[in-house]
C-alpha cells in the first residue's frame, strides 16, 4: 500500500486556498494490509485519496480508465469502507502527491460545478444504467429533471423507477449529477449520499 505525501502544493499548484482542506491518510485510515485488499484475485488496480469539501469529506477512486468513483460522506472511513465494498475484488492504492493534484482538481469541481471536470470516467454498470447516467450529463447546473422526464427522454416512460434505482445506484458524485432529478412535483426525494447535500448543491448550482 503505497502512502500519499502532504498534499499543500498540489492543492497551491492546482490553485485553490485554505478553504478546501485535502489530507492523505489512506494507510492510517485503512488499517489493512494490501493483502486483505486484494482478496478475490481480480486483477485491476484502484488509486484513491480522501479529502474534504463544502459538503463534508468526499473520496475519489480510478482506474487505469479513468475516475471510477467520487463519492461522499461523513466522514473518511466510512467512504473507504464503501470503496472497498463497491470494489471488493480490487486492489485498493493509496495516492501518491501526484495523485492528490486529481483530487484538488475534483476539489474545485465539486466546489464550483459549472466549472466542468475535464477528467475522463471509468463508468461501470448495465446498458439502462449507463444510458440514464448519460442523459443525467446532459442536465446543465442550476437545473432540475424529474425522474419521469428522464424516463420520457429514454423512450421508456413506464421505467421511472428503474431510473431512480439507476440514480441510487450511481458511484460518480457531483460528475454524474444524480443530485439534479427530482420528483415530478419538484420535491428533492430521496440521494444516496443524503438530501442535505443535494439540497446544498443544487443550491451553490443556482446561486442561491
Amino acid at each position: 500500500m503505497q502512502q500519499g505525501g502532504p498534499v499543500t502544493g498540489a492543492i497551491y499548484d492546482a490553485g485553490y486556498n485554505s478553504s478546501g482542506r485535502l489530507y492523505a491518510k489512506s494507510n492510517q485510515v485503512l488499517g489493512m494490509t494490501p493483502g486483505r485488499f486484494r482478496a478475490g484475485g481480480a486483477n485491476v488496480a484502484i488509486r484513491f485519496a480522501v479529502g474534504e469539501c463544502f459538503l463534508g469529506s468526499f473520496l475519489v477512486a480510478s482506474s487505469g480508465k479513468g475516475v471510477c468513483a467520487i463519492l461522499l460522506g461523513d466522514d473518511p472511513e466510512t467512504l473507504l469502507r464503501e470503496l472497498q465494498n463497491r470494489f471488493p475484488k480490487a486492489e485498493l492504492i493509496g495516492g501518491d502527491r501526484e495523485y492528490e493534484k486529481l483530487l484538488a482538481q475534483v476539489l474545485g469541481f465539486i466546489e464550483e460545478p459549472a466549472k466542468g471536470l475535464d477528467l475522463p470516467l471509468d463508468i461501470r454498470g448495465t446498458v439502462f444504467q449507463q444510458r440514464v447516467w448519460g442523459a443525467l450529463r446532459k442536465i446543465p447546473p442550476g437545473q432540475t429533471v424529474s425522474y419521469s422526464a428522464i424516463a420520457e427522454r429514454l423512450g421508456s416512460p413506464n421505467a421511472v423507477r428503474a431510473v431512480a434505482r439507476a440514480c441510487a445506484a450511481n458511484a460518480i458524485a457531483v460528475a454524474i449529477p444524480c443530485h439534479r432529478v427530482v420528483r415530478k412535483d419538484g420535491d428533492l426525494s430521496g440521494y444516496y449520499w443524503g438530501i442535505g447535500r443535494k439540497r446544498a448543491l443544487l443550491a451553490r448550482e443556482s446561486g442561491k
